[in-house]
């Protein structure tokens, strides 16, 4: 019987108009349940996509940082990273280190928070007390 660790909790959807950039899931690179790194094929250049799920204890963010990985061509990292800041949520008045840790991991990939010129929730539950509990965020 299946573990509730086993089952992959992130996943990434790739429109098959995309096809001829030869998208390849590399669990050979990271092979993490939270994580999928998906390469493609850019005018021979391999490039990166990170999509990560980071649940409330932030499980990704301290595997992120423990391991080493030498990625270049890391265009974009997303999802949901269960970050509440006030770096990116005006609304919410602290400051997580957890954003710093996030912050830190972009970095290694030399990438920046894309940020909206309009102020939006980035998620919303359908449960009213949790609305605007989880930040969706990307970096580029």
């Amino acid at each position: 019987m299946a573990n509730n660790n086993d089952y992959l909790r992130v996943i990434t959807y790739i429109s098959t108009k995309l096809s001829q950039l030869y998208f390849l899931l590399r669990k050979n690179i990271i092979n993490h349940r939270d994580i999928n790194l998906v390469s493609f094929i850019n005018w021979d250049i391999i490039c990166f996509i990170i999509n990560i799920y980071s649940d409330n204890q932030q499980t990704i963010l301290k595997y992120l940082k423990n391991i080493e990985v030498n990625l270049n061509n890391v265009l974009i990292m997303i999802r949901d990273f269960n970050i509440k800041d006030n770096n990116w949520n005006l609304l919410y008045s602290h400051h997580s280190t957890h954003a710093d840790t996030l912050r830190e991991i972009a970095d290694l990939f030399d990438l920046e928070l894309s940020t909206s010129i309009n102020q939006v929730f980035t998620c919303y539950a359908d449960n009213f007390s949790k609305v605007n509990s989880v930040i969706n965020s990307m970096f580029l």
